[in-house]
């Protein structure tokens, strides 16, 4: 019998791209499977990060010029889009990780009211 804890943890819309941009932030420069093998890795529950979503959440990053990508070697020496944060995604990562506080305030606020 699984418990809670083995159940896959569903990504809030929204969410994702800021867990990108923080593990952008922290990690540095990574590419799309390499990210996604680290967030996989800090999860305490298993995270379902499937590779199609996390290319787009990716590709929509890029295109608000939060990060950029530029074509590298791996360790493997395969050519791989390595992305990284820009300035701009540094000032969104704190404005959205701001409202996020908010968000769970709110949230865990609501679930503690005993009204």
């Amino acid at each position: 019998m699984a418990s809670e804890r083995d159940e896959p943890v569903a990504v809030l819309q929204g969410t994702l791209e800021l867990i990108v941009l923080r593990a952008l932030s922290t990690m540095g420069p990574q590419h799309a499977y390499g990210l996604a093998a680290r967030l996989d890795q800090l999860a305490d529950h298993p995270f379902p990060l499937n590779q199609g979503t996390l290319y787009a959440a990716l590709i929509r990053l890029e295109q608000k010029g939060w990060t950029k990508a530029v074509w590298q070697r791996t360790e493997s020496s395969r050519d791989a889009k390595y992305y990284s944060i820009t300035r701009a995604g540094s000032r969104a990562l704190e404005k959205q990780t701001e409202r996020w506080r908010r968000i769970a305030a709110f949230v865990g606020k609501l679930l503690l009211d005993k009204a």
